[in-house]
């Protein structure tokens, strides 16, 4: 191979905004960027979408069908230095293209030194994120772009990309095809695990696909009348072990955490450890893993079975000291607990409807009895005075009012259906009578 070789991916990059594949919502017929390329005029704008999706490409394809000055920045490596002298640049070229891949790695006041220039049109801005942008981009510089989704590309989009790669690894797009010895004719034969593996990543499935063909042309077994076949096997044993998708830092991160919490929420253990596995595999931190298990077994369970927030709260601890790989089997343990318990998110609804009830009422003045007299003034005062100690009582119960006389008689806990409530809801109509309506 020539020192000087262009990657396959890089080499079919698409020229031409009709060349590019994928994306039909926003570059087909009907699409909101072949429109906007139609009208001669853009606006800034940021590329939502997992790796491979053609982010930098499309970015590059609008510049170039403009015919407007590009510049490309990488939030990884550039700062605001390197912003401030495009805007500067961009002041005597108009209409100035500027691409900041990875934008959700810029810090606030990255993303500040962009505003002005976005705002007076200095430069049309397009970002690049594998992060939600609600998330990871300031307000202030999102309100001032257009967001657009791009999704994981298709079937016949992957099948489209094998089509093309074919055509420039056996000579027939351009003279590049160093690869073909002796005018070997490359066949794909199978493309489940190319497909399966690349994860809807057009990036990723050009260079398998390239990692394959070079395997393929040093194994002199896989060439049948001067063909060189690629089956899902030379697949597999090129790539040597299937690639999980999981990107900690990306989308698929908060997708897969998400798929993990509504399992355990739906009482289905076999879902749980399945997406347990996904996020073990794919190198999660236990203790993130921990913490979410943390958090619903208070939220989702609560006092329908305590014995969960104990559990968990074990769980955070053990996977703190011990880690991988026995971290594993303390997490599968709790998560299944957690998922085969009974469930109950009254706790949870209790404290939201109490926030939205302190948020509508304001500051209500605490009633006189229940109010501390540390000072001999605040008991002359009437401090305390007609406080019923509930330990003087029968049961450790005091028939009084505890809550602001605004709201007297308001129920914000209302126990669910499950053995323990039922038992809690008992004991409050035998204290409360009709007081609170339990």
């Amino acid at each position: 191979m020539q020192n000087n070789y262009i990657p396959l991916a890089e080499r079919l990059r698409p020229k031409r905004i009709d060349d590019f594949i994928g994306q039909r919502h926003l570059v087909g017929d009907n699409g909101v960027i072949r429109k906007m390329l139609a009208n001669q005029k853009i606006s800034s704008m940021i590329f939502w979408g997992q790796a491979g999706v053609g982010k930098t490409t499309l970015a590059m394809l609008i510049a170039h069908t403009l015919n407007k000055p590009f510049f490309t920045l990488s939030a990884i490596s550039s700062g605001v230095k390197e912003v401030r002298e495009v805007i500067e640049k961009a002041h005597y070229q108009s209409g100035t293209v500027l691409f900041i891949d990875e934008i959700h790695r810029f810090n606030k006041s990255q993303q500040d030194a962009l505003l002005g220039a976005v705002e007076k049109g200095v430069i049309t801005l397009i970002g690049a994120t594998t992060e939600n942008p609600s998330f990871e981009v300031n307000s202030a510089l999102l309100s001032r772009c257009h967001v657009y989704r791009l999704y994981p590309l298709e079937i016949a989009d992957l099948q489209q990309l094998v089509t093309n790669a074919l055509q420039m690894l056996n000579g027939g797009l351009d003279r590049q095809a160093d690869q073909v010895k002796n005018h070997q004719i490359i066949q794909v034969s199978e493309t489940e695990a190319l497909f399966r593996l690349s994860g809807g990543d057009g990036r990723k499935l050009l260079n398998i696909l390239e990692t394959a063909v070079n395997f393929a042309l040093e194994s002199t077994s896989q060439t049948i009348d001067n063909q060189v076949l690629i089956s899902d096997e030379i697949i597999q044993q090129a790539v040597q072990q299937k690639t999980v998708l999981y990107d900690k830092s990306g989308e698929q991160h908060y997708d897969i955490v998400s798929a993990f919490i509504k399992s355990m929420r739906g009482s289905d253990p076999n879902a749980t450890v399945y997406w347990l596995a996904r996020m073990i595999e794919g190198g999660e931190d236990p203790v993130f893993i921990a913490r979410r298990m943390l958090i619903l077994a208070s939220e989702d369970i609560g006092n329908a079975n305590p014995t969960a927030l104990a559990l968990a709260t074990n769980c955070f601890q053990a996977v703190s000291y011990v880690g991988y790989p026995e971290a594993r089997i303390i997490l599968s343990q709790t998560a299944i607990y957690l998922a085969t318990s009974s469930k109950s998110n009254a706790s949870y609804m209790a404290i939201e409807q109490a926030l939205e009830l302190v948020r509508q009422t304001g500051d209500l003045p605490v009633p006189m009895h229940l109010r501390n007299a540390p000072t001999k003034l605040m008991k002359n005062e009437g401090y305390g005075k007609g406080y019923m100690y509930a330990h003087d009582y029968p049961q450790n119960f005091a028939f009084q009012e505890y809550l602001p006389e605004k709201i007297s008689g308001t129920k914000l806990y209302e126990p669910l259906q499950n053995q323990r409530e039922n038992e809690m809801r008992a004991r409050l109509k035998q204290l409360w009578k009709e007081k609170y309506g339990y």
